[in-house]
């Protein structure tokens, strides 16, 4: 009983996050503090830094892998399950059912999605900003955001980033090591070694064999699954860096148009959670609820894997300077790739007129020096994308 009352009371916190939680990664992380930390002292400050440095590392979204964390650290892997669960449900289910509306009456010219995908422009923008100030600290951390820059911009294969990302690790293990500070503080976990390691395997096995086995069966549904899969499993950065790996995977392929994708893109702006259940919108496309669901499972699947395999050895990991050199200049070209990102497709596909770049500077002015709360800005960009010639 006190095991059910538990998870409950995960569940029902984690949902009233996920029908408000609007904003981005930076917006969630603070909502999850404000919650958890402070009004509910699930956790202590020093325990909740760790858990963020942690996800903050790890590939995959990292404002659901702090609240999958956050209920292993409260109930454990159920735990990390049911809250997961409530976090994410809501916006999956309003970006399927905006797949089936597009699919059913075609609207993906309408000008309210043009005013979603500038929107996006506005969104990504702020993100690099804030993401650059804090991962490139340094002029040798910008040169290496530059380097990524310009690798991902002239070299557009599908093993750019990983390239790219593996890259920067070399070079944080060699020159980024000094630069780190250590703790000695533990995290609260009701998770075993044993779990941990089954998770790390699984979590490797499935990344090597699925292209075999998507090669071999020939089924939609595998590609679909091994697509996502990867795409979850090779993202460091959080939802807004997903984006270069899942347009590779769908637009080149013909799964879906560019403008179906960036259409998807703008309307995930306009939803509370993680900005990964995008993933849901794209399978939906294909799919519908069955394709929405299998997507959404498969992206976020790489996520609870690291989450499970990686919290009980944290300690360790924390305080081992070469491993988390490697994680600084790696965050690092992040930046870099997010640019590349933000350029193409967003920036080349949406802001193709004066009147688009207008409107876009106005809505950045009013969410970052006015600080209107991004659900405003999202209504405010509909509109103005019904009521303006952009």
């Amino acid at each position: 009983m006190t095991q059910l009352k538990t998870l409950w009371e995960i569940v029902k916190l984690a949902t009233q996050l996920g029908f408000t939680s609007f904003g981005g990664p930076i917006a969630h992380l603070g909502f999850f503090h404000e919650t958890y930390v402070k009004r509910h002292k699930w956790l202590n400050e020093k325990s909740y830094a760790d858990l963020v440095a942690l996800c903050q590392f790890l590939p995959g979204p990292a404002s659901s892998q702090v609240n999958m964390g956050i209920g292993i650290i409260r109930g454990g892997m159920l735990g990390g399950i049911v809250s997961f669960i409530g976090f994410t449900l809501p916006s999956v289910c309003v970006l399927i059912i905006f797949a089936n509306v597009l699919n059913l009456f075609t609207i993906e010219n309408t000008g309210a999605i043009q005013g979603l995908k500038i929107v996006a422009v506005v969104v990504v923008a702020h993100a690099i900003i804030n993401m650059g100030k804090k991962l490139t600290p340094s002029l040798s951390h910008k040169v290496i955001a530059l380097c990524a820059l310009i690798v991902m911009l002239l070299w557009q294969t599908t093993f750019s980033q990983i390239i790219v990302i593996i890259t920067a690790a070399v070079i944080g293990l060699v020159f980024f090591k000094k630069d780190i500070d250590e703790s000695d503080a533990d995290l609260p976990l009701k998770l075993s070694k044993k779990t941990a390691i089954i998770s790390l395997t699984l979590f490797f096995s499935l990344l090597i064999l699925l292209p075999l086995l998507r090669e071999w069966i020939q089924k939609d549904w595998i590609a679909m699954f091994d697509s996502f899969y990867r795409s979850g499993a090779l993202v460091f950065g959080g939802g807004h860096v997903v984006l270069p790996l899942l347009e590779k995977e769908f637009v080149p392929p013909g799964f879906l148009t560019e403008q179906q994708f960036l259409t998807g893109y703008g309307a995930a702006q306009a939803v509370p959670g993680p900005l990964f259940t995008f993933a849901a919108y794209i399978g939906a496309v294909k799919a519908s609820w069955s394709g929405g669901l299998l997507a959404t499972f498969a992206i976020f699947l790489p996520a609870f894997l690291l989450i499970f395999g990686t919290l009980p050895f944290w300690q360790q990991l924390r305080n081992n300077k070469t491993i988390r050199g490697a994680f600084v200049s790696v965050n690092a070209a992040v930046v870099g790739i997010l640019i590349a990102a933000f350029y193409q497709p967003i920036w080349v596909s949406t802001i193709n007129s004066s009147n688009s770049f207008t409107f876009a500077a106005v809505l950045f002015s009013l969410l970052v020096h006015f600080k209107l709360p991004a659900w405003l800005i999202v209504v405010l960009g509909a509109i103005g994308g019904i009521l303006l010639p952009l």
